[in-house]
């Protein structure tokens, strides 16, 4: 195994939380299970991550195995990105074709391989019928890098695609016209959505209103949570009341009675 890789291996494996470490080796699923019950898992993190590396090393791990890791990691921690949102759009008038998920992967590989000759690109199916690409990009003198990746989110047969903070600005033209071929549209914009919560973001433009405006406690009644909080404030004045029962049923009258999709992030443009 190259010794970059081992690297990669090792500082991803060291990021990954004690109750966290078999769950997302599992998901991997490069080491067998036979092997993964020979390792001391409660001895100090370094030493297992070291123990973990020399099975890797065994095994011959090659910079797709690593980078799939990665992915696995990426996935459980998706809360440590932040994400922004695209939006392709096809032609007035034409049809929508079958989608085939790896002529999409073939496709976006190939784009970004003809316009760089440093990069390095990887898959991982999801649910939903969604799939997770990880790009490290380099450059033409300079090997990809590997600890700083941009991630896409992408459903298929949906208009949408999720990605996250791209280090290098220059590329994201050239990530776009990939996620644009590749799926078959002809225009793609970026919306003015941004949050550290993915799935918040999925279900405002997938329209999956589940949620309600936050409360002291969700589960309580809304006349009991109004009554609790002019308890806690006397200083409420009945306009304010009055503006808050107003406010709590058109929520839930649009959204639904369940807690609201979380956003972090909310751009205002004055249009003179």
């Amino acid at each position: 195994m190259d010794e970059t890789v081992a690297e990669f291996i090792k500082r991803t494996i060291l990021k990954i939380p004690m109750t966290e470490m078999m769950t997302i080796l599992k998901a991997w699923d490069f080491l067998p299970e036979n092997q993964l019950q020979t390792v001391n898992f409660r001895q100090r993190k370094e030493s297992l991550v070291q123990d973990l590396v020399l099975l890797c090393e065994s095994k011959r791990a090659s910079l797709r195995d690593a980078a799939l890791l990665d992915i696995i990691y990426t996935q459980f921690h998706r809360h440590q990105k932040v994400w922004d949102v695209f939006q392709m759009s096809k032609e007035p008038g034409e049809d929508v074709d079958l989608f085939d998920m790896e002529r999409f992967k073939s496709s976006f590989e190939k784009i970004l391989r003809r316009a760089l000759k440093n990069v390095t690109v990887s898959f991982r199916d999801a649910e939903e019928n969604a799939v997770w690409i990880r790009i490290a990009w380099g450059t033409q003198y300079r090997k990809p890098n590997q600890y700083k990746p941009v991630y896409v989110v992408y459903y298929s047969q949906t208009p949408y695609a999720f990605t996250s903070f791209c280090h290098l600005k220059s590329n994201t033209p050239l990530l776009s016209q990939a996620l644009t071929v590749a799926s078959n549209h002809h225009k793609i914009v970026k919306m003015d959505l941004r949050s550290r919560y993915l799935d918040s973001l999925k279900a405002i433009v997938f329209k999956q209103y589940n949620q309600k405006f936050e409360t002291h406690n969700s589960t309580m009644p809304l006349q009991e949570t109004l009554e609790l909080d002019m308890h806690m404030d006397s200083r409420i004045i009945h306009e304010n009341r009055i503006e808050k029962e107003r406010v709590q049923r058109v929520t839930q009258e649009t959204f639904g009675d369940y807690p609201q999709p979380r956003l972090e992030f909310a751009q205002y443009k004055v249009l003179i």
